[in-house]
């Protein structure tokens, strides 16, 4: 496992690193199959696990905990995430931060998440949603800065609402924050234009989430793929999504070299771009743990394979989907 720099703060951390979104309750979950491919991450060098509240009301934040109490000698990095309080993903500019953010929520759900974690100090705590509107509230500012002064948190993040990557840039000028996750993939290219810059110049980490696009970098869908009902993939992938994407993947299959699928391609194309400090493919089964941690052998793809990537960017409109 290779690893990166997290940014400023300088910790050490395995380039791919682990989602548990699919942990918290999703359509197929299964807390023993979590925990045996949690075990076989720490395992193999993962040393990056994200979570976050939401995912099952701290559901998976407590499966991480039983993971790391079963092997006390890892000390990976933890990030989670504080709900907004109004429950509304994306973060819309017009929703005032005293309704998403007020600092006794921040501080109740780091506190809720700590319990969870069984932790005294997160090492990551991060806003699940955010706009740059909110940026000059006092309220936030002095409630990170309260966290990390009694050592509750060691850094702060920021997950950016999906296809709107500069919608940060206000508030990572305030120096408070440490980290951004953002949607990083083939097909979503557009955090390379201004928000990598900005982070490679001011030591600020990158998480790249969503690497497969919600499944279609995997290769596995198809025009009749359904999910059971209240599975949140139906909405993302309706018809006037699921079409084009189809399309869009038939066009990329020519360019998988021999000896490569389409999931490894997807990470591989993350990794080569020095602005990310880790990727987090969401991963239930140990079979996909070992699969996604083995594209970490270092080895980058060809020039001409990464010009020839670029040319699948797809710039989407912002959408209500988190």
């Amino acid at each position: 496992m290779h690893g990166r720099t997290f940014g400023r703060l300088g910790w050490p951390v395995s380039e791919v690193g682990y989602g548990l979104w699919g942990m918290g309750g999703w359509t197929g979950s299964d807390d023993q199959e979590s925990l045996r491919a949690l075990d076989r991450a720490l395992a193999l060098g993962c040393t990056f696990f994200d979570t976050a509240w939401a995912y099952g009301n701290g559901h998976s934040e407590r499966l991480l905990a039983e993971a790391l109490a079963a092997r006390p000698e890892a000390r990976p990095i933890v990030a989670t995430k504080i709900p907004p309080k109004n429950l509304r993903w994306p973060g819309h500019a017009e929703d005032p931060v005293s309704a998403v953010y007020p600092p006794d929520h921040i501080r109740e759900y780091t506190e809720k998440s700590l319990r969870n974690l069984k932790r005294d100090q997160v090492d990551l705590q991060q806003f699940h949603v955010w706009s740059d509107t909110w940026t000059d509230d006092p309220g936030w500012q002095r409630a990170v800065d309260d966290l990390k002064r009694e050592k509750l948190v060691r850094g702060i993040g920021i997950s950016i609402n999906r296809w709107q990557p500069a919608n940060v840039l206000r508030a990572l000028a305030t120096g408070l924050v440490d980290s951004v996750q953002v949607v990083y993939n083939i097909f979503d290219q557009a955090p390379e234009d201004e928000l990598f810059p900005y982070c490679r110049e001011h030591g600020i980490a990158v998480i790249a989430r969503v690497p497969f696009d919600e499944g279609s970098l995997t290769g596995t869908l198809t025009a009749e793929s359904r999910w059971p009902e209240g599975d949140w993939r139906n909405s993302y992938f309706q018809p006037e999504n699921l079409t084009p994407t189809l399309s869009r993947i038939e066009r990329l299959r020519p360019l998988v070299p021999e000896g490569m699928d389409l999931p490894e391609l997807a990470l591989r194309f993350i990794l080569h771009h020095p602005a990310v400090s880790t990727v987090i493919p969401g991963m239930r089964r140990p079979r996909h743990v070992e699969r996604n941690m083995a594209a970490s052998d270092g080895e980058p793809l060809p020039p001409r394979l990464l010009e020839a990537l670029r040319a699948h960017r797809w710039d989407r409109l912002p959408s209500a989907t988190p």
